[in-house]
């Protein structure tokens, strides 16, 4: 089949209807200044289906169950964004020195057990959870402790690509040099990089929608970062009531300077700008 020429943009009537129709599905808000860019991403997926218009593809996504595998194409297409190892640099140099200078303190005075779960949400192609990771590896003695890091995603196949670690030179063009060579392999074939053995053991990752609880046990750190920001006040305040009851007593929360959850941060109380602690006890 040969697809007919497609219109430049979208029309702002068949915006208006997909913007809702990702807002119902993910929470994540569609600007409609934003026209030439959903206009692109979306014109990818119609060539990918034969589809010869935007209002033809929108038809074919309300008629789908929503385990058909397009609407984790679409969705991917539409939220697809840039990530890369260390990025924002106080964040990681807090998890590597103060937050585990913490744990290990508690730890000695018989107020913890050696044993650490982080959630790494919204990871996208796992470079966050590598990053934390390798921050626990460089602060913890991980000989003695056990460290589960938990990395979601709305999309199976960022998720598919998380699992295998392998990151190029441009995702790891941020990590300091001594840790690139103490916790990733260089592949011989091609100028990737791939996590550890001892550092995969500790890493896993899954599909998950932020705007559903994440039904696992209670976690110590969660990072929420540059996700926010594409969410309205209702998405975020379900979100963050997500995150409060996936957080343990005590545990902390960071997010992204610009994420606008300051009013939404009742049970937290803030260390700075990104870096927020929920109360001891959640009532």
């Amino acid at each position: 089949m040969t697809v007919a020429p497609l219109l430049d943009e979208v029309s702002a009537a068949l915006l208006e209807r997909y913007a809702k129709l990702i807002y119902k599905k993910i929470g994540v808000v569609i600007s409609t200044e934003k026209t030439t860019l959903l206009s692109n991403r979306l014109r990818r997926r119609l060539r990918a289906t034969d589809t010869s218009n935007f209002d033809e593809y929108y038809n074919k996504l309300q008629a789908m169950p929503p385990e058909d595998p397009e609407w984790e194409h679409f969705l991917q297409e539409i939220t697809t964004h840039e990530t890369y190892l260390f990025r924002d640099q106080p964040h990681w140099d807090w998890v590597q020195n103060d937050f585990t200078r913490e744990l290990v303190q508690q730890f000695k005075a018989g107020k913890r057990p050696p044993f650490l779960r982080v959630w790494s949400a919204a990871c996208s192609t796992g470079d966050e959870a590598a990053t934390i990771a390798c921050c626990l590896a460089e602060g913890l003695p991980l000989a003695e402790w056990t460290v589960e890091i938990i990395g979601t995603d709305i999309g199976a196949a960022a998720i598919a690509q998380a699992q295998r670690q392998t990151f190029s030179e441009r995702s790891m063009r941020l990590v300091p040099k001594h840790v690139r060579n103490k916790h990733f392999d260089q592949s011989p074939d091609a100028p990737t990089w791939t996590t550890k053995p001892a550092l995969r053991k500790r890493l896993s990752f899954s599909t998950h929608n932020l705007l559903d609880p994440l039904l696992l046990p209670a976690f110590d750190l969660i990072v929420l970062k540059n996700v926010l920001i594409y969410f309205d006040t209702n998405s975020k305040a379900r979100v963050m009531k997500n995150i409060c009851q996936a957080l343990a007593p005590g545990g902390y929360l960071i997010t992204g300077a610009a994420e606008g959850v300051s009013e939404l941060l009742g049970t937290f109380s803030s260390k700075q700008g990104w870096l927020h602690r929920i109360a001891k006890q959640i009532t």
